[in-house]
């Protein structure tokens, strides 16, 4: 579709006053789902990213890649198990982990974005020790699954500070140099309050969160914190909701201004989330 330059001119005075009010902050984007293996979606999240580092706005995308390390697994014979939502990972495939998400799909995100004209980094919580862990403890043993400890934000705003897109993939250690898978809504919630980012954005293949989950129309944009524990006890918030929602729920309370589930599936979701006032997923502040 054709767009006249008087319509085009306009959408950026009205972008004015939102990317005003990010400049020069940190905006964390959990990067998942759908958007992660549509490779239309992939380029309307990587040309969203360049944008808002190219207006002032510092975004830090941070990362898991279930599918993949699925597919990897299935090609070496281990069976993928997961415990209450999280992946049993043994000692092979905490090495699987590693070698997918720090090796393949974050040099992958970093060659996507560059390919549209973007400075990125690629990192993982090993990398300078920025993410410290211990493993989880859990009634069911989980195996190398982690819990953080710590974030040391510098390797991230050096990057940030020298104009490249920090890329995080959610793999930690300990002092021993033990390796950990982290959930990555967990490590982007501690990422980003660790940053006292003025925004975390969890990207999902849902429009957010719903008073019934098979009527879109009973979406609820706004939820204010304290509210969470009675929509649980109501049933609002259940199932694979739970976790995501306490991830935002923690980072609020660790200093984020705001956090947001939004739909992935939306191109340029992102763009729509900061720059209107309408928003386009549940926000939590």
């Amino acid at each position: 579709m054709e767009i006249s330059n008087e319509i085009r001119s306009q959408v950026l005075i009205d972008a004015l006053p939102y990317i005003q009010n990010y400049n020069n902050k940190i905006v964390v984007i959990k990067y998942g789902g759908n958007a992660m293996t549509n490779e239309e979606l992939k380029d309307a999240v990587m040309s969203d990213i360049v944008l808002l580092s190219l207006v002032g706005i510092k975004p830090v995308l941070v990362h898991g890649g279930g599918p993949e390390i699925n597919d990897m697994l299935k090609r070496v014979g281990i069976e993928s198990k997961f415990i209450n939502g999280l992946r049993y990972t043994d000692a092979e495939t905490a090495e699987i982990v590693r070698m997918v998400l720090a090796g393949k799909v974050n040099k992958e995100l970093v060659s996507h974005l560059a390919r549209h004209q973007g400075k990125a980094l690629g990192l993982c919580g090993i990398d300078g020790m920025m993410i410290k862990a211990h493993k989880k403890e859990s009634e069911v043993d989980l195996g190398f699954v982690g819990e953080i400890d710590d974030i040391d934000t510098k390797p991230i705003l050096d990057a940030l500070d020298n104009g490249y897109v920090p890329v995080i993939a959610t793999v930690a250690c300990d002092e021993q140099g033990q390796v950990y898978n982290i959930n990555a809504d967990t490590a982007a919630s501690r990422i980003a309050s660790s940053l006292n980012a003025e925004n975390l954005i969890l990207m999902t293949d849902i429009k957010g969160l719903m008073r019934d989950k098979d009527d879109p129309s009973t979406f609820i944009p706004y939820v204010h914190v304290s509210e969470v524990p009675f929509m649980k006890r109501q049933g609002i918030i259940s199932g694979g909701m739970i976790p995501k929602i306490e991830c935002c729920v923690e980072a609020v309370r660790r200093g984020v201004k705001k956090t947001c589930i939004i739909d992935g599936r939306v191109p340029h979701s992102i763009l729509i989330e900061l720059f209107s006032n309408e928003g386009i997923g549940t926000q939590f502040a």
